[in-house]
């Protein structure tokens, strides 16, 4: 399926395949190039030797290009998982953002995204809290889009998720063990107490940029407000 975006181009990239087990995109999962223009990511993204794409590549100043249909199952969210979903591309359009990681993502770029993903979530019925960052799924290795990107002003656009803990009459739970569980019933992948540090530091990307330190009870009380929100679907299919 193409997207009619006025400044939407084509750029075929020969690194695709057919979704596995018959699944249709139910996620969106953002990126950035970290690399220094835009041209560069999408010569890589279409070069066959690097065995990488992604459906959709925005530049700094909102140029749009797909590389691969969105029926397709292109290749850039690699080893992860969300929820029970353990091949992503399988369930996913991956779009990237060019941005070395390093400054903030320019307003045009930022509308292109919107008017993007606004399309595709329509599309294919896809709920805000199904687009996930790529840190997310691979919070041990990977850390894009990072924490110079506006989940918020996506979340205030309905686009994505943002907590919002409330005045409970008791506190939330605290402690590693609460949260996460509570992360678990969010999405991230399971973990055991030595991965407290990953999964706390792959959250704070996200949700609590300006956050360092060990864990607090402002982290429970976001993570367990997602959880209760927008527990993951673990009844869709696991492909």
């Amino acid at each position: 399926m193409g997207f009619t975006h006025p400044t939407c181009k084509r750029q075929v990239s020969p690194n695709f395949g057919a979704r596995r087990l018959g699944t249709l995109p139910d996620m969106i999962v953002l990126h950035y190039t970290a690399m220094q223009s835009a041209r560069a990511a999408l010569e890589r993204l279409c070069d066959a030797q690097a065995e990488v794409s992604a459906h959709y590549l925005i530049s700094e100043r909102g140029e749009i290009w797909q590389m691969v249909e969105e029926d397709q199952r292109a290749w850039h969210a690699g080893a992860g998982q969300w929820g029970a979903v353990v091949d992503v591309n399988s369930r996913s359009i991956g779009i990237e953002l060019a941005n070395t990681g390093a400054h903030p993502f320019p307003e045009p770029q930022m509308r292109a995204l919107e008017g993007l993903m606004r399309a595709i979530m329509e599309r294919w019925s896809i709920p805000p809290e199904r687009v996930i960052a790529h840190s997310d799924m691979a919070p041990a290795r990977k850390f894009d889009p990072g924490a110079r990107f506006d989940w918020r002003r996506l979340a205030r656009g309905g686009l994505s998720v943002w907590p919002e803990p409330g005045e409970a009459d008791t506190g939330p739970e605290t402690g590693p063990g609460a949260f996460l569980a509570a992360a678990e019933r969010f999405g991230y992948p399971p973990s055991g107490a030595e991965d407290l540090e990953t999964i706390l530091s792959a959250f704070r990307l996200r949700f609590r940029p300006n956050a360092v330190g060990p864990l607090e009870a402002a982290d429970c009380a976001a993570l367990q407000d997602l959880a209760a929100r927008f527990p993951v679907d673990r009844a869709r299919p696991s492909a």
